[in-house]
């Protein structure tokens, strides 16, 4: 009798999230997330303006390749991201699923929204509204956010990114 064998090994490009699929410890990833979300808040002051009704709005990202979740409330007398167990979301005004590395190009205005939601890449729930004025902001911003965030980490956040978006251009291979 012949047997199967299936590697749990991942393959190529999913190597890069793999490590990540572990339980991960979020309460290390806050101080992080506060310093990048406040590092963008303070480069692009206007982006706030387009959010209109949706400042105090909390939105979810989730990225699904990864063991957690994102919290954003991009209040700029208030703001938030954290991490948050995607099996316990906190309140929400509005959900942005999606795989991270598209998320992440999303972000950087990469790629089409409206592209990667009817190729069903992305999926949007609750007040879809919200989630327009909240790409609306992050049109409003000079340069690549991916790029800023990786700035903080110097040449390390740089290879990463770096890193992070071959495996992104072999994905779209």
């Amino acid at each position: 009798m012949s047997r199967i064998h299936h590697s749990t090994q991942p393959e190529g490009r999913a190597k890069l999230l793999h490590g990540f699929q572990a339980p991960f410890p979020r309460f290390l990833l806050q101080p992080i997330l506060r310093r990048i979300v406040r590092k963008i808040a303070a480069q692009n002051p206007d982006m706030f303006n387009r959010l209109g009704p949706y400042r105090q709005a909390n939105f979810v990202i989730d990225p699904t390749n990864l063991p957690f979740a994102l919290l954003l409330r991009p209040d700029p007398d208030d703001l938030l991201l954290v991490a948050c167990n995607r099996r316990n979301l906190p309140d929400h005004q509005a959900c942005i699923s999606g795989k991270f590395l598209n998320l992440l190009q999303l972000v950087d205005c990469d790629l089409d929204g409206d592209a990667l939601f009817f190729s069903r890449d992305l999926e949007i729930t609750g007040n879809t509204e919200a989630v327009v004025c909240l790409r609306n902001a992050l049109d409003d911003v000079d340069g690549s956010i991916a790029e800023s965030v990786a700035d903080m980490f110097g040449p390390a956040g740089r290879g990463v990114l770096g890193v992070m978006r071959r495996a992104g251009q072999k994905n779209e291979q």
